[in-house]
């Protein structure tokens, strides 16, 4: 199958499911990491007047095949996002690569669109040095690739791509016809199941360091959008251009983008007489999901022009203490406001008991001994943790899990044992940082926000 055919192989392909572009939250990451991708598109298309040039076709398409695809001309590429947490690190293993990386479904959806294709991986954490070893041998075949010579592995390669290819026999779910399924134990790959792997391998890469989402706010403007600025001579603060464009790819992501025949049946779709969709029909029917450079474009210049109409809204922040310390840990706001609820849980729970039942207050100063013995534990293993506070956070919810208290009262269950450790939070016995004056800190967050209570 030829170049030229990527593009339609792409488009015309049904994709196994759309469960992506129905869930919100975990978009604002990828919706950034394709807008980094959109923006790259967009400068590498500009002509000598700072305009995208009319001979370049390139557009991203979200959430579709991958979580986004970059298409230049008839070329594509399918990326497949994969945040992942201080506590989570890198991939460890190929399995792991292969099954949390995405690398497996990657490898399904490019045999299902007859290899045209090549594929990226972007991620916050890079590989171990396990891992690292298949890298090597995929940059060797990409290598010899672009070199037009054989997809031959050397010796050197020959286990780690092994290793790849028994993998996808466990976590792809289209593996291709003929190949051997998982096993126990698992059967030694077949010479054309080794070829099939090494030509994915040799469009394969992965691309590690990307922000992690806590520091988006801080750092997505400059990294992503001041390079453009520079290009364009341009002295002003990115940040209004980063929320222009960024707010283009999340409405894509959550499939949200305006389609011109809006709910309109498809009259006469399948006429006698009528042809296969061309790649412009195809992409007629994409268009709610597909960033083209012209939006691109309108997006940075009106930003340009109108940057305040373009600044994000200040953050309003919660001032309990729960919230404060919570916060100066670096836990995300969702957190947080999960934090707050089952404080406010647990705290009802105790109310009750103790309306009714003379050895409440006990059974409350018996298990609050025991949440902090688990904040204890929990702070010693987190300590070399930055931040800390996602990683204790993490860390107490699974100590709770793993070793509950024997004698719990009725009704009480894992998660009001974390409201309790919420409460004692707000009491100034737990800390999600180093301790800090949290009255001051308060104060300084209502000063800052115009309130006067």
């Amino acid at each position: 199958m030829g170049v030229e055919s990527a593009r339609q192989a792409f488009l015309s392909l049904p994709q196994l499911d759309d469960s992506g572009a129905d869930t919100l939250d975990r978009y604002n990451w990828q919706a950034s990491m394709a807008a980094a991708d959109g923006l790259r598109l967009y400068l590498d298309a500009l002509d000598g007047d700072g305009r995208p040039s009319q001979d370049r076709d390139s557009r991203i398409v979200c959430e579709y095949h991958e979580d986004w695809a970059a298409i230049d001309g008839d070329a594509v590429e399918l990326v497949s996002a994969k945040h992942r947490d201080v506590t989570t690190g890198p991939f460890t293993t190929i399995n792991s690569l292969a099954d949390a990386g995405g690398v497996a479904h990657l490898f399904g959806r490019w045999h299902a669109l007859g290899e045209t294709p090549s594929c990226r991986v972007v991620t916050t954490f890079g590989l171990s040095p396990e891992v690292q070893k298949l890298e090597k041998a995929w940059e060797k075949l990409r290598e010899l690739r672009l070199a037009h010579q054989p997809l031959t592995v050397p010796d050197e390669h020959l286990k780690p791509v092994t290793e790849l290819c028994q993998a996808l026999r466990s976590y792809c779910k289209e593996l291709p016809l003929g190949w051997a399924p998982a096993a126990r134990p698992m059967p030694s790959p077949t010479d054309a199941e080794i070829a099939q792997v090494v030509r994915f391998m040799a469009v394969l890469d992965v691309e590690a360091g990307k922000l992690l989402r806590d520091h988006l706010a801080y750092g997505a403007a400059n990294m992503y959008a001041r390079p453009l600025c520079d290009h364009l001579r341009l002295t002003i603060d990115p940040e209004p251009v980063w929320t222009a464009v960024h707010a283009i790819f999340y409405a894509r992501m959550r499939k949200a983008g305006r389609v011109p025949t809006g709910k309109l049946p498809a009259v006469l779709a399948y006429r006698i007489g009528a042809t296969s969709p061309s790649v412009g029909q195809l992409e007629r029917a994409l268009v709610n999901r597909i960033v083209t450079l012209q939006d691109i474009d309108l997006a940075v210049r009106t930003a340009i022009s109108q940057p305040h109409g373009y600044r994000p809204l200040p953050r309003l922040q919660r001032t309990t203490k729960l919230a404060v310390k919570m916060s100066v840990g670096q836990c995300p706001d969702n957190s947080i406001e999960r934090a707050e609820h089952l404080a406010q849980e647990y705290r009802d729970f105790w109310r009750e008991e103790r309306s009714g039942n003379p050895t409440a207050r006990v059974a409350q100063a018996r298990l609050e001994r025991y949440l902090l013995r688990i904040s204890d534990e929990a702070t010693q293993s987190t300590l070399s943790e930055a931040p800390r506070g996602p990683a204790f956070w993490g860390e107490v919810q699974r100590l709770i899990a793993a070793s509950p208290p024997a004698d719990l009262p009725s009704g009480m269950d894992s998660e009001l044992l974390l409201g309790g450790l919420c409460e004692l939070t707000s009491q100034c016995k737990v800390w999600f940082s180093d301790r800090f004056d949290a009255d001051q800190a308060i104060e300084a967050i209502r000063r800052g926000q115009g309130q006067t209570s």
